[in-house]
């Protein structure tokens, strides 16, 4: 009788458990990225020569597509590296060089650190460029800067751009304030929210479509949907899309979660969980969870209290279907962690950040940090979002290729 009641209380708090951490459902056997569908654009693409706008993610089931491409008959003639670099071994705002790379043997034009977007001598051999990198639907994740200053330069040297699309990891969520373009910064230079719901191809679209680049009427687009696709699918990356978005917590809680680079709060860096684990040395007895940022080579190699204890939040177990099911960034966490700081005058301090500069930027309005200071409900700050959000919602789906 005893090991039955047992039995019964286990079954309840396993049940319970289950009910609290639901597991996110996937749909990737569903659909077939673009990068997946080579019938749809091998063909287009022989006897062309061929450049590509990759990194690690550009992957065509478990290989890369630069080694498909060449591998079915392509002309790869060079590549284009983001961020991170083409191998996506280069830390958070690293200057990324040129090189040969070492696989191919294929001449690697970075287009971060030198030069923002290629040259008329990069692209003189060049009849067509691909661009095939995750994005993740987020206005401060920089490589929608990188296709737009690639679009430039494609209308400018008459080269046609085709873009390979994938899904958004957080295609489900359209919410923030709409970039003020007086905070105009490397890490927001289009009026959106902060979560602006499309995916890579959309964007574009809306980017050419409203003239947020030079030479709109005169770039050549070409577009490889993703089959089968809905917004409100939820999919999983096959690869990691940065050096710092290595799990599936870091990348559902990126767009809430990321907030923490305006504010001098270690928000992962240096640890095994970016975006994920949030603190500081300052609350020291106010909370029990702790970390210790370490250098970690090619993420973070001088995260913010490197070598210090920092206390806060752990949320590698908070319930990522309710935050999908909300539809909302949630800005709970840096309003928590505000009224608990007991040096509310450092809160917001950038001084100690090159990158970033100021909560304005990332945020991208002068309000967020006073809204904050004041101690306005999420409910309020929200509602200062109006009418500029449900502005942009409308325009949006001028440029939407899948449903909601």
């Amino acid at each position: 009788m005893v090991l039955r009641v047992i039995f019964v209380f286990l079954c309840v708090l396993y049940s319970l458990n289950l009910k609290s951490q639901s597991k996110l459902v996937y749909s990737n056997d569903s659909v077939r990225t673009g990068a997946q569908q080579t019938e749809q654009y091998i063909p287009y693409l022989k006897g062309l020569r061929v450049a590509v706008l990759a990194n690690p993610s550009s992957v065509v089931g478990a290989v890369h597509l630069v080694d498909t491409l060449r591998a079915m008959g392509v002309d790869v003639v060079k590549i284009f590296g983001p961020e991170h670099g083409f191998r996506g071994n280069a830390s958070n705002g690293t200057v990324v060089h040129d090189e040969v790379d070492p696989v191919t043997n294929i001449p690697v034009v970075s287009l971060y650190g030198a030069k923002k977007k290629p040259s008329r001598a990069d692209l003189a051999d060049v009849d067509i460029v691909i661009y095939d990198v995750q994005d993740l639907g987020v206005r401060f994740y920089t490589y929608i800067n990188v296709l737009r200053d690639l679009m430039e330069a494609c209308a400018a040297n008459g080269k046609e751009l085709m873009i390979l699309d994938r899904p958004n990891p957080n295609a489900y969520l359209i919410d923030g304030p709409i970039l003020d373009m007086k905070h105009k910064s490397g890490i927001g230079q289009f009026p959106l929210p902060i979560a602006h719901g499309l995916t890579t191809a959309e964007f574009a679209q809306m980017v050419k479509g409203e003239g947020w680049m030079v030479g709109a009427d005169k770039l050549k687009l070409k577009i490889v949907p993703i089959a089968s696709y809905r917004h409100d699918m939820l999919y999983k990356l096959p690869v990691d899309p940065s050096p710092n978005l290595n799990t599936e917590q870091s990348i559902i809680l990126y767009p809430s979660t990321c907030l923490f680079e305006g504010v001098k709060i270690n928000h992962g860096r240096g640890t095994d969980f970016p975006f994920v684990f949030l603190g500081s040395p300052m609350y020291k007895g106010l909370y029990d969870f702790s970390f210790v940022p370490v250098s970690k080579k090619g993420k973070s190699e001088s995260p913010l209290f490197m070598g210090e204890v920092c206390y806060g939040l752990d949320l590698r177990d908070y319930d990522l279907q309710a935050l999908v099911d909300r539809k909302k960034l949630n800005l709970g966490w840096i309003i928590e962690l505000y009224a608990n700081s007991p040096e509310k005058d450092k809160f917001f301090d950038q001084s100690y950040s090159k990158q970033i500069g100021s909560i304005e930027k990332l945020v991208g309005v002068d309000a967020f940090r006073k809204q904050i200071e004041s101690g306005w409900s999420e409910e309020q700050i929200r509602a200062s979002w109006e009418p500029g959000l449900s502005s942009y919602k409308d325009m949006r789906k001028k440029y939407l290729l899948y449903p909601d």
